[in-house]
């Protein structure tokens, strides 16, 4: 049967995809849009199990407070190329799955990809990620969600471009000292707020690391200890939020910046797209040698 150009439009308009893809599919379903729809969507599900296997280590950071800063989510949303990242479609599912999020309290992605869409209720997130997948040609993952809740102060975040996401947990205070806390932590990637919360094992591990380096130096064994524990708390100043120089004013440390306005930090995420995910390189020489030698 003759498919119209209205309903080709139509189908457009509701499922996001191209023309020729919509032409195709309404004559494979004699012009019925519904059927169409569903046939869509089934091959959008097939392409995105197919697809579920390549490495998504770009992406975004979204981050979502709510208005009386008690309640809080971050989300990374992942994608295989910048190229990608960039695109209109991909962000505006991102933000959109950022608002679902925050309104839902789902703790982890499993259960924020059942939840329905905020921008289409008609939709569950899982359902929009296939689509998605169908629309662009790349995986797409929801990696991570952090949410916050059972907050005694107010959280604050920060957002440096869209690849790396701070949320902060500061009581006493105000905004301007939340953001500059926030900002911090996404510059100098701190491990934990306090020396307290530092693993035991990860200091062990340090120590013996600075004794073998005290002992191939050669120092008297008589002050080797007092080395030991002198390299012990400069690392602890580098690696807890408390003990850094704040970004903004190297000559204080974070702690004396809090001190200053009688706040303190009860906790904080920090996220960045991509990291721990190991991300393939290719090397171009190697295959266009394994091209010649396959020719």
């Amino acid at each position: 049967m003759a498919i119209s150009a209205a309903l080709v439009k139509d189908l457009r308009e509701r499922t996001g995809a191209g023309m020729m893809e919509c032409k195709k599919a309404l004559v494979e379903a004699n012009g019925d849009i519904e059927a169409a729809i569903e046939e869509m969507r089934k091959s959008g599900q097939a392409k995105a199990a197919k697809k579920s296997g390549r490495t998504a280590a770009e992406g975004v950071v979204m981050i979502r407070i709510a208005d009386d800063c008690k309640q809080g989510i971050m989300v990374e949303i992942n994608c295989e190329t910048d190229f990608v990242a960039k695109d209109a479609n991909f962000q505006a599912f991102a933000e959109s799955v950022a608002e679902t999020a925050l309104k839902s309290g789902a703790q982890d992605a499993a259960a924020l990809a059942a939840q329905t869409l905020a921008s289409d209720p008609a939709k569950t997130i899982e359902s929009a990620r296939e689509d998605l997948i169908a629309k662009i040609g790349e995986n797409v993952q929801i990696r991570r969600v952090l949410g916050f809740d059972g907050v005694e102060g107010a959280l604050y975040s920060y957002r440096h471009g869209v690849k790396i996401g701070v949320i902060v947990e500061l009581i006493g205070g105000d905004e301007t000292l939340g953001r500059d806390v926030a900002m911090h932590v996404a510059a100098s990637n701190p491990l934990c707020v306090g020396e307290d919360q530092v693993p035991a094992e990860v200091l062990d591990k340090e120590r013996e690391i600075f004794k073998a380096q005290a002992l191939d130096s050669g120092k008297p064994e008589a002050i080797m200890d007092k080395i030991v524990e002198g390299r012990v708390r400069k690392y602890l100043e580098e690696v807890t939020l408390l003990g850094q120089p704040f970004v903004k004013d190297p000559d204080q440390s974070v702690e004396k910046l809090l001190k200053q306005s009688g706040a303190q930090v009860r906790r904080f995420a920090r996220v960045e797209v991509g990291e721990g995910v190991e991300k393939k390189v290719d090397n171009f020489a190697e295959e266009v040698m394994a091209q010649v030698r396959g020719s």
